[in-house]
């Protein structure tokens, strides 16, 4: 008899405990289900900050070598000296080329001379064939002579403008306003324009140009943003550098060059920004790290730990009707290590999972949690 009960009253057991499993398995689900932070997509301004290793040359670097040889005489710069352009640097042995002007300026006032005479001898023998005393061909061999004299003087003349340039290239001057690097070379030595060391070199860096390098795809991505090259240097935000002792310069520049061609070995493109250097803190050859930001306006902001990668593809649980949702995203190319930009897959008012998406699947149950600090605008 009770064998009979204890039979009767085992599918209501079996339902009971059927019920309580069930009403803990939807309590787990509920309370696992609470954990997961989600948040209403919006939309924001963002500002991308990339950094690239730069380095850094004068405006103009101009290595000053001599154009005549001969022995140093004078130094009249320091190193390290801000110099003036046109102004005297070096002072090279002047008496041979004083001695070689003199001579050349003799040689022209001969020729002055001789012209002169065949000129002279010209007029009279010309005079003489109108009165028929002299023959054509003597004329003829007169008027020679007086061709030979006038390009003899033009020789003589051209002859006394090199020594004379000479002469004052033994006066080596800058060629720029800029600040002079360490000298190699002492009075006494003997220099000439095919020396293996430039006598100094002048940075004239009141205007420092910045090199870095981006790859191919990041330009051709710009190309895409700004409709052309000229148009994204035209249009491009300032850029700002950070000096090799960690500290950030106090003045912004500007893109203002890209290469036009991709190294072939590495695949990148080098572009050059100019910033203003009127304090001189900045040196030609030094290194820094130039921050280039990226403005995008009233656009979709998601964090990284929303989204999870599938075959090359990037998705986000969207939360539809309280479940999970796959749903596939297309990301603007460029991030800053925190966050995305969501170019299309999403809309504004969507609610979607903000952290862990990497571990979650379809069809989740989820309580809205948002993630707290959302203040994207609607």
């Amino acid at each position: 008899m009770k064998k009979q009960t204890f039979i009767a009253a085992l599918p209501a057991i079996l339902l009971t405990a059927a019920l309580f499993v069930s009403c803990s398995e939807e309590k787990q689900q509920r309370q696992d289900a609470a954990q997961y932070q989600t948040m209403v997509v919006g939309r924001k301004d963002m500002t991308l900050e990339h950094q690239y290793s730069a380095r850094m040359t004068g405006r103009q670097i101009v290595e000053v070598r001599p154009q005549v040889s001969g022995c140093i005489t004078r130094i009249l710069t320091g190193e390290g000296e801000a110099v003036r352009k046109g102004q005297t640097l070096f002072i090279i042995d002047q008496v041979p080329y004083r001695a070689a002007l003199e001579m050349a300026s003799a040689a022209r006032k001969s020729a002055e001379a001789r012209l002169a005479t065949a000129k002279m001898n010209y007029e009279n023998e010309m005079k003489l064939q109108e009165g028929q005393v002299v023959s054509d061909m003597s004329v003829e061999t007169m008027r020679n002579a007086l061709l030979e004299a006038e390009a003899a003087l033009a020789q003589a003349k051209a002859q006394e403008v090199n020594a004379r340039n000479n002469l004052s290239y033994t006066e080596v001057k800058s060629p720029v306003n800029g600040v002079a690097s360490m000298i190699p070379w002492h009075v006494g030595s003997l220099v000439n324009s095919n020396i293996s060391e430039p006598l100094v070199t002048v940075a004239d860096d009141s205007e420092m140009y910045v090199y870095f390098s981006i790859s191919e795809n990041q330009v051709l991505n710009l190309i895409t943003q700004y409709g052309s090259i000229a148009e994204f240097i035209s249009k491009a935000p300032p850029v700002s550098l950070r000096m090799n002792n960690g500290q950030e310069y106090d003045q912004q520049g500007r893109i203002s060059a890209v290469s036009g061609t991709v190294d072939t070995q590495t695949g990148a493109v080098t572009l050059r920004a100019t910033f203003p250097n009127a304090g001189g803190l900045l040196h030609n050859g030094g290194s820094a790290t130039i921050v280039v930001p990226t403005h995008r306006a009233d656009c979709i902001v998601i964090p990284q730990e929303a989204t999870y990668e599938l075959q090359n593809r990037m998705f986000v649980y969207r939360v539809v009707d309280g479940k999970t949702k796959a749903t596939a995203i297309t990301l603007f190319p460029q991030n800053n290590g925190r966050e995305y930009i969501v170019e299309d897959g999403i809309s504004v008012g969507d609610t979607i999972i903000a952290e862990g998406a990497g571990l979650l699947k379809d069809g989740i149950e989820v309580t809205l949690a948002p993630k707290s600090g959302n203040k994207d605008r609607q």
